[in-house]
Parts: structure tokens; C-alpha cells; sequence
């Protein structure tokens, strides 16, 4: 099982990644769970058509004892799709709540019972402390890729997560994989990811060009792998999802379950 965490700043087109690599993954035969781990609970609306599920964390306010029906949900080509939620804005705090998801999760053994191929955990990337690290601290994901552009608030939260990768490294848990680079059209941004990359000891694994077929399908609920598929920014996803896959080959057996 490959456990892959794809962090970045908010706004950076993070979940638009992590939904497109999925939908590129089920394209081919494997077995996707993605788990979006940002309070604004939008990570896997591409998936579903655009509808947004009910969370971990509103399943189990008040005291409510979900089932794994209640909170995985089947979207585009058989992908396994959870929230984990957030607090309502201004009563709680946005990392404690994904700690409680995660142990919810763990605790009806989603992973065993769904046997997933791959599992993705798409993590808001602007802070790296109590619940957004959990997939780095606890175990959960093996591999960190982040999705960064030239801009420089977004290299600095790359730099901030490859600090943290690198802080649990001798834990044995995770281990920083690379840079995606979600290009915004700057001027000189290949440079600029290219050096900051050099910088931090790692490499940019991927340049996704800029292109308003992202936005198109996005209008439509769809990941451009579906409703595109046939788009030259399809093949960039596709290729993504390659290279993900190839660099999680080497993941060690004996990660925590969930």
C-alpha cells in the first residue's frame, strides 16, 4: 500500500492535484482513498460531482457514532472519498479536529476494511503543527510531496514543510519526496522552484503547465481527467501519477493502519 501526503499553502491548487493524481490512479485499475485533511472540506468535491460529503467530524458532533458508510463515500472510478472536517469557525481548533478524525477513522479500521491500493492525504500545508501533521508525525504517509508555485508565501510554506519531513525523518515515518511545481505564469517561476528546490536538497518532480481546462472542468464538478481526458493538462496529471507511483515503490511494509 502506498500512503502518499500532498501538502501546500491554501489556495495553491493542492486539492486540485491530489483529485486529478486519484482520478488518473482509478483511471488505472488501482484503488484510491483520498483523505482531504483541510477544514474547508473540499478536497474530494471533484470526485463526487461537486457535492461536498459529510465530514468525520460533523458524523461524530453531539456524540454520534458513525459507521464507514457514513463518512467514505465512492466517487470517480471507484475512488474512496473522506473529510475530515473542521470546527465551526471561531469554536475550536482546525488541527485538534483532524486528530479526532484520524483516530475516528483508525478506530473503524477504514484502511483494513477497504484494502486500498494507494491512499492520498491532501494536507493544508500553511502550518505544519498538531493535527496538519499528523500524516508526517504518526505514521500514516510514508512519502511528502508539496505542490508550490514561483510565488514566494508559497515556497516559504515548502520550506516550512520540508523542515518538518525532515524533523520526524529519524523516527523512520516519513520522507520529503520532491516538489510539484503548479505553475502560475510568473515571470521566472521555473527558476525559482528550481533554486528553492536546490536549496532545500531536493528536486522538482513535475511542472504542471497553467491552463484554463483546469478551470473549465472544475465548473463542472469533474477533474480534468474526466472531463477532459483526452487534454494534453490530462497527460500532465497522468504523468504525476506516474511518477508518484514510482517514487513510493521503495515504501517500507509496517505503517500504521488506520
Amino acid at each position: 500500500m502506498r500512503r502518499i501526503a500532498i501538502y501546500g499553502k491554501g489556495g495553491i491548487g493542492k486539492s486540485t492535484t491530489s483529485s486529478n493524481v486519484t482520478a488518473a490512479l482509478c483511471e488505472r485499475g488501482l484503488k484510491v482513498m483520498q483523505i482531504g485533511c483541510d477544514p474547508k472540506s473540499d478536497s474530494t468535491g471533484l470526485l463526487l460531482g461537486g457535492k461536498r460529503p459529510l465530514t468525520v467530524l460533523n458524523a461524530v458532533r453531539g456524540g454520534g457514532s458513525p459507521a464507514l458508510d457514513d463518512i467514505v463515500f465512492e466517487g470517480y472510478g471507484g475512488s474512496l472519498c473522506v473529510e475530515c472536517g473542521g470546527p465551526k469557525p471561531g469554536t475550536g481548533c482546525a488541527g485538534r479536529g483532524i486528530i479526532a478524525a484520524f483516530e475516528t477513522l483508525e478506530r473503524l479500521g477504514a484502511v483494513e476494511h477497504f484494502r486500498p491500493d494507494v491512499v492520498i492525504y491532501d494536507v493544508l500545508g500553511d502550518v505544519v503543527c498538531g493535527g496538519f501533521a499528523m500524516p508526517i508525525r504518526n505514521g500514516y504517509a510514508r512519502d511528502i510531496f508539496v505542490v508550490t508555485s514561483g510565488e514566494m508565501m508559497s515556497l516559504y510554506a515548502a520550506g516550512n514543510i520540508a523542515e518538518a519531513v525532515k524533523g520526524f525523518s529519524d523516527s523512520g515515518y516519513a520522507r520529503f519526496g520532491g516538489l510539484i511545481q503548479n505553475s502560475r505564469a510568473i515571470r521566472g517561476e521555473d527558476g525559482k522552484v528550481r533554486e528553492a528546490a536546490e536549496e532545500l536538497g531536493t528536486e522538482v518532480i513535475a511542472v504542471l503547465p497553467r491552463s484554463e481546462t483546469v478551470q473549465e472542468c472544475e465548473a463542472m464538478g469533474m477533474t480534468v481527467i474526466q472531463g477532459a481526458p483526452d487534454s494534453a493538462q490530462a497527460e500532465a496529471y497522468r504523468s504525476l501519477a506516474s511518477e508518484l507511483l514510482r517514487r513510493s515503490e521503495e515504501a517500507a511494509g509496517g505503517l500504521r493502519g488506520m
